[in-house]
């Protein structure tokens, strides 16, 4: 926010990237067939899209996650460069679809706090199994929140995450 209490460039910039991929989400759930509702939020310097459904019993959406993200990881992709073909700079926008990430995030944060009690208990670097990007950047945050160090190691798909004291 400016001073005056208006949003500031970036914001603005931000919340076209969420309406570019809101409009990019609906018509791919109307070719899909799928019923859901597109909310749209700037979360950490990023547009934070998501698809809802009104029923919360419903579990359509589901299959836009797929097992264990990869689908949502592509249709994140996707959006980002249908913004990207809208306003000619690349996106960093996260997609969640019907609570995955979130759920997701709330399972990675149990899984840092485990390695990093092991990794003080034990005085020695742990690691993890390999995450995708969304997955390492959420334990590296809770490392860093917990004051211990950690990096990526390795290539793709087996970059992980290496959680050290110091």
């Amino acid at each position: 926010m400016d001073p005056a209490g208006r949003p500031s460039e970036s914001t603005k910039r931000l919340e076209e990237e969420g309406e570019i991929a809101a409009d990019y989400l609906e018509e791919l759930l109307d070719i899909a067939d799928l019923d859901g509702d597109i909310e749209i939020d700037v979360d950490h310097g990023r547009a934070a899209v998501e698809i809802v459904s009104e029923d919360p019993s419903d579990r359509s959406l589901r299959k836009l996650a797929g097992r264990d993200g990869d689908v949502l990881d592509a249709l994140q992709e996707l959006t980002r460069l249908a913004v990207q073909a809208k306003t000619g700079e690349r996106s960093r926008l996260m997609l969640d679809v019907a609570g995955y990430r979130a759920a997701r995030r709330a399972e990675l944060v149990v899984i840092a706090e485990e390695a990093i009690a092991t990794a003080r208990s034990t005085n020695a670097p742990v690691a993890l199994a390999p995450m995708n990007p969304f997955e390492r950047k959420v334990v590296h945050d809770t490392v860093a929140a917990a004051g211990l160090v950690s990096d990526s190691d390795g290539e793709e798909p087996s970059r992980h995450v290496v959680i050290r004291l110091s």
